[in-house]
């Protein structure tokens, strides 16, 4: 699949000119398209720094010949100017037949959702194929968006195009000595072996279904880590579809073309291309002792040719030629990965909610799917894991990050959370891929711990004089379905009401560290779930006061606490 097209002939020098005229009010005007990477300039070289989406030095088509037809040549209205060119949207040439528009946007979609980070737009798929195969010649598809007639290219032969040999016996191309481009999308037989889909669902790859060929096309310029919505990436996702500029050139007219609008029309009726590029023969040899056409040079006169002067060592010598240093060795270049080893996406394998009482393990694990540039599942990848939060919340064994590989379904799962002993949101990100890595990552929460049920260890009064402290301490115990609910906060609030909805701000007391009265504290219950509240102290106002406690999710219970006078007894009289 190595590409040896590098020129195109053109229709003539008035062609020329016409095309040049257009690329250029088409990037005046159409301004949502990104801008050609530098070095993407005319002429058809292959730009610098060109990316294939397969091997090394390959194109998808084999640079089979191409439409060259531009874009109707429309320019927004200026100060001064008479035109009135109608919008792109009400053009014939904006019309793209419905399945053929409908596969265009089905890939957009299916790429975005393994590939998000590649960002391919469905006009950049409508550009290629409008340039490849006038959108499946008019939309000459069927209900299942497969081509009326097989769509081919010419024989890749070596005679003005690359020299591809047979690789699948003529089961796509029908040509079993030399390949051919196939389909809406034209690509050759071993490109679509490698990134060959099924988009309808018919159980086939075919490359002349517009659906297949559609996907695979996407997937193809979303090879090596692109980013189409960088100008660098779509230019070299381009040129590995076809090396050749102004090919690049082309596809980006249509790209920005379509940008600005199009409308769907029937199957059938879209507009035929009509101008194929043809490719420049290769240059004949001179033979080996041909005379050159050139003229030589005139002799110079007799008298006028001047010795050129040696010049001389120190000591009288003449200085030997400097020897010319051998050239510095140009490095391989770096193989492209296939698009089977090639990260394509990180998605969800089927993590629940992931929620956790403090001190307790999840009962969810974070899980995680990779899948390659072809969205086949991807075995053998590391994943790294990192819990990131101040709830305390680790992985099993002390860690907030782990590594773990993918199996052969892709998977990769998280060792089992252990929430932390602070309650709050926390997040666990799934990290894979170096050239560029995908991520994925997952809210999380730790809820306080709880108990369903609080109640007094003992039933004693609680009761005081005024001025004096409660002789009984309050003491409670938690329990959370029967069992012991250890490290449980309990809030305890001085009330007027059994619901707790006015504190009290007179009556019994506890207090705090500098002394003062304190009507309202926190505390936590012990390893067996039980609680002892500090002193309680009784102010000069004496009645009956409530004490609430609560806790997080349980019942609250108010107990009473009596302040009184100590009845007076009565001495008898001598």
């Amino acid at each position: 699949m190595a590409a040896h097209i590098r020129r195109r002939l053109r229709k003539g020098a008035t062609t020329t000119a016409v095309a040049a005229a257009a690329v250029a009010a088409l990037a005046a005007s159409q301004a949502p398209a990104a801008p050609l990477a530098e070095g993407s300039t005319g002429g058809d070289q292959q730009s610098a720094g060109g990316e294939s989406g397969g091997p090394e030095d390959s194109a998808a088509t084999g640079n089979s010949p191409y439409y060259t037809d531009l874009p109707p040549l429309v320019t927004p209205d200026r100060p001064g100017s008479s035109s009135n060119l109608p919008a792109a949207t009400g053009s014939a040439e904006a019309g793209i037949p419905a399945s053929v528009l409908a596969a265009y946007k089905q890939a957009e979609q299916s790429v975005a959702a393994t590939d998000p980070a590649c960002r391919l737009p469905w006009q950049l798929l409508a550009a290629i194929g409008k340039v490849e195969s006038g959108q499946a010649r008019g939309g000459q598809v069927d209900a299942n968006g497969t081509t009326l007639s097989p769509i081919l290219g010419p024989a890749l032969n070596g005679q003005g195009f690359a020299l591809i040999e047979d690789t699948d016996g003529g089961a796509y191309d029908g040509d079993a000595v030399h390949d051919r481009a196939v389909g809406p999308m034209q690509f050759i037989p071993s490109t679509w072996a490698v990134w060959g889909q099924d988009a309808n669902g018919d159980g086939r790859k075919d490359p002349n279904n517009i659906y297949d060929a559609a996907l695979a096309a996407g997937r193809y310029l979303c090879a090596g880590g692109r980013n189409l919505a960088v100008a660098a990436d779509l230019d070299r996702a381009v040129l590995s579809y076809n090396r050749s500029t102004e090919y690049l050139r082309t596809v980006r007219s249509w790209f920005s073309y379509y940008q600005r609008g199009t409308h769907e029309v029937p199957d059938g009726s879209g507009v035929l291309p009509t101008a194929p590029s043809t490719p420049t023969p290769s240059p004949t040899p001179t033979p080996v002792g041909t005379p050159s056409t050139k003229p030589s040079p005139s002799p110079s006169k007799p008298g006028t040719t001047k010795p050129s002067p040696s010049p001389s060592k120190p000591g009288g010598g003449t200085t030997s030629p400097t020897p010319t240093p051998p050239p510095t060795p140009t490095p391989p270049p770096k193989p492209t990965p296939s698009p089977a080893d090639t990260l394509g996406s990180l998605e969800n394998a089927g993590t629940g909610p992931l929620t956790a009482t403090a001190g307790s393990t999840f009962d969810e694990r974070v899980s995680v799917r990779a899948r390659n540039a072809l969205g086949a599942p991807m075995a053998q990848l590391p994943v790294t894991f990192t819990v990131t939060g101040t709830t305390g919340t680790l992985f099993d064994g002390g860690r907030k990050t782990v590594t773990v590989i993918t199996k052969a379904d892709g998977t990769a799962t998280a060792p089992a959370l252990k929430a932390g002993e602070k309650s709050g949101d926390f997040t666990v990100t799934a990290t894979a891929g170096t050239t560029r890595p995908r991520t994925l990552t997952y809210e999380a929460s730790v809820t306080a711990r709880q108990a369903d049920k609080l109640q007094r260890t003992d039933d004693k009064a609680l009761v005081a004089a005024p001025g004096e402290k409660f002789a009984d301490a309050v003491a409670v115990k938690a329990t959370y379905k029967g069992a012991a609910a250890a490290g449980v906060s309990v809030t305890a609030t001085m009330v007027k009401d059994s619901l707790g909805l006015i504190d009290n701000d007179k009556g019994p007391y506890f207090k705090g560290a500098d002394g003062k009265p304190l009507r309202t504290l926190t505390l936590t219950t012990d390893a067996d779930g039980l609680l002892q509240l500090p002193e309680i102290f009784a102010d000069e106002n004496p009645g009956t006061y409530k004490l609430r406690l609560t806790t997080e999710g349980g019942a609250p219970i108010v107990i009473e606490l009596t302040v009184q006078a100590p009845e007076e007894t009565e001495t008898p009289e001598a």
